[in-house]
């Protein structure tokens, strides 16, 4: 499977490890039917892990997806320990793949346990697929149905001393302490474009910015959510309003899901911020000029929010049909690809109702004068602007 990049610097840990509980103190928080993953979960667990595990668990009722992983970390990293057994051959138990299986238990759990399709041909257990629903059927039978003895099936799984103390504290590290609900819980593309973002974090804003893969140094609010779906396959348009405009929008009222965007401004008078929601109340963003790209609230005292969107709900996004574009939506149709600077300022030199002086790209955000982004191609020479405030802004703190 595809791995993507783990995240370069976590910024914010939404829980913390009780240092030094034993397994016993802590079986109590697994016994419910959903967590929600923390930023931690999502910066280590890759996407496809992460998809496979809450969708292995599922089989097993009572049993976390948490406490799967957790056991992934513990035998293999979730597959990317180098060490021998875990791509091919065996480690000195024996033990294979990256849920480390003695070959004649994974045969006889697959025996009594045929494993869904989706893996190798015969099952593997070098295969992640089949590794983690053989896992997931392993703990069951061990006792951890209805959660009975988690304890139980945990150290018939690993008998080595402190086994069930280090994956239940892992596990625990993992979770937020909310239930997902069946309702909330993330898409395969979400959880790809949230560990893209996690791998942004501490990258600055720029203006315009579409981030070190494309020469920039960092990004600007749009430009991250673009590049976070583009990691998973979704192509999104390239401005705030734009994506707004791209939909399909989210019922107000409703509860939100990791990976949706959450966008700042009026929907008629115009967007100026979006981010990326990752759960918990907190979203990944780009704020504005002189910060970096970190996790923070997507709600805060006297902001503007202006709805979400779900990215790939109906399909993957086709920027040419996401809506009208800055050129459009002022009146001056269609911007040519990659058009000279000095003829792109001409044509978006707007007078406010409070300046009432040309600008480059200015038109009015409430009672305020801000830039708004130009709809340009990646790859086009950034716009040459003759004033000194930020095309987006995002949370005043």
């Amino acid at each position: 499977m595809g791995k993507i990049a783990s995240a370069l610097l976590a910024l914010l840990v939404l829980i913390a490890v009780l240092g030094g509980a034993g397994a016993g103190s802590m079986l109590s928080a697994f016994g419910s039917s959903g967590t929600q993953p923390s930023a931690g979960a999502l910066t280590d667990i890759p996407p496809d892990y992460l998809v496979l595990y809450m969708d292995a668990a599922g089989t097993c009722p009572g049993l976390q997806w948490s406490v799967l992983a957790a056991i992934g970390k513990v035998e293999s990293d979730h597959g990317r320990s180098p060490l021998p057994g875990v791509h091919s051959g065996t480690n000195e138990a024996g033990a294979r793949g990256p849920m480390q299986f003695l070959p004649t238990i994974f045969k006889e759990v697959v025996a009594k346990h045929p494993l869904p399709q989706g893996g190798a041909t015969p099952p593997s257990p070098y295969d992640a697929y089949d590794a983690v629903y053989a896992a997931a059927a392993y703990l069951c039978d061990s006792g951890a149905r209805d959660g009975k003895n988690l304890s139980g099936a945990i150290k018939t799984y690993n008998r080595a001393d402190g086994y069930v103390s280090e994956v239940l504290t892992q596990a625990q590290a993992y979770t937020s302490g909310r239930g997902f609900g069946t309702d909330t819980a993330p898409t395969t593309a979400a959880l790809q474009a949230i560990n893209y973002a996690q791998g942004q974090l501490g990258l600055p804003y720029e203006w315009a910015g579409n981030g070190p893969a494309t020469g920039d140094a960092g990004f600007d609010c749009s430009g991250l959510t673009k590049a976070a779906y583009a990691a998973a396959g979704i192509a999104l348009p390239r401005t705030a309003q734009t994506q707004f405009d791209a939909g399909p929008q989210v019922p107000a009222g409703q509860q939100l899901k990791p990976g949706d965007l959450v966008f700042y401004g009026n929907p008629d008078s115009g967007i100026h911020h979006v981010g990326l929601y990752v759960g918990d109340g907190q979203m990944i963003d780009a704020p504005r000029p002189g910060k970096t790209i970190r996790i923070e609230p997507y709600r805060y005292q006297g902001d503007d929010f202006a709805g979400a969107t779900r990215p790939g709900l109906a399909g993957r996004a086709d920027p040419s049909s996401s809506g009208p574009t800055v050129h459009e939506r002022l009146g001056l149709g269609a911007a040519p690809p990659c058009a000279p600077d000095e003829q792109l300022a001409g044509d978006l030199t707007v007078r406010t109702a409070r300046a009432r002086a040309a600008t480059a790209a200015t038109v009015s955000n409430r009672d305020e004068n801000i830039a708004v982004e130009v709809d340009r191609p990646l790859g086009c020479p950034k716009l040459k602007r003759s004033h000194s405030g930020p095309a987006e802004r995002g949370p005043r703190h």
